[in-house]
């Protein structure tokens, strides 16, 4: 059976910053041994809450998903690349930390994550040149996995894409190697010790949420619109039962609450 590392292999990791690893991963051990486990909702003034790190937070569905989460009454933090934009999130009670993924550390970014319940991933290159999908769908997803091992954080999140996506065009080299990195990233999560959870959305759109969609292990990729994303990674976030689970999402017409539900494992 792969190990653990065979996943940061096929992302194309080095042997010493896999080394590095396997060093984050024994001090993560002995500190999940004495600290609660994180993921769960916790209750605060009758409501069940949960506080939340995303990576991608400027982003599309990651901005949307702040705002759900706040107006739930949700903490949320995440990580921007400028201090205009932690100003402008911190106006809408967002705590955001000023870094670069690709240039922090691994201890850098578990510092930036602290205590939080789940952190969420839902940055990416958009099949964008190869450097930014290798620095930010490959490398930076290790890098969150090992951040988040180190941190104490079990609940982590992962907004990927369908494999099917755009097979009907004629794809460059460079779309191909963004496929080809985010299987890999889902390979590498899903060998982790982590409590995960990897959501495979179909072809994003803008516009507003229907509040219906599909949900399961196996979906035909059609389209999505890009607020029904973010209302479904806060119903997952809010239910504990659903774990280590791989989801596509397409639009449909089950309810997002009643969709959720539907994949929880007894």
């Amino acid at each position: 059976m792969p190990g653990r590392g065979d996943g940061l292999r096929l992302l194309g990791i080095p042997p010493r910053t896999r080394a590095v690893h396997r060093f984050v991963v024994g001090l993560a051990v002995v500190r999940a041994a004495t600290e609660p486990t994180s993921g769960k909702p916790h209750q605060e003034n009758g409501a069940f809450t949960v506080d939340v790190f995303i990576i991608g937070i400027t982003g599309g569905i990651g901005g949307l998903l702040a705002q759900r989460l706040r107006s739930r009454g949700d903490a949320v933090r995440g990580l921007v690349r400028r201090d205009d934009q932690q100003t402008e999130l911190a106006a809408g009670g967002v705590d955001a930390r000023v870094g670069d993924l690709s240039g922090m550390t691994v201890e850098e970014l578990a510092a930036a994550f602290g205590g939080v319940d789940a952190i969420v991933f839902t940055a990416g290159s958009n099949g964008g040149s190869r450097e930014v999908t290798r620095a930010v769908d490959g490398e930076g997803v290790a890098k969150a996995i090992e951040a988040a091992r180190l941190a104490g954080v079990e609940r982590f999140v992962l907004v990927s894409v369908l494999p099917e996506s755009w097979r009907e065009r004629d794809l460059g080299d460079d779309v191909e190697y963004y496929f080809a990195v985010k299987k890999g990233a889902d390979v590498a999560l899903s060998r982790s010790d982590l409590n995960w959870l990897i959501l495979r959305p179909s072809l994003l759109l803008d516009g507003p949420a229907t509040g219906t969609v599909s949900l399961g292990p196996a979906e035909f990729h059609g389209e999505i619109a890009r607020d029904d994303v973010a209302a479904t990674l806060v119903e997952l976030l809010h239910e504990p039962r659903i774990g280590r689970q791989i989801l596509e999402l397409n639009t449909g017409s089950t309810l997002i609450e009643e969709a959720v539900r539907a994949n929880v494992r007894e």
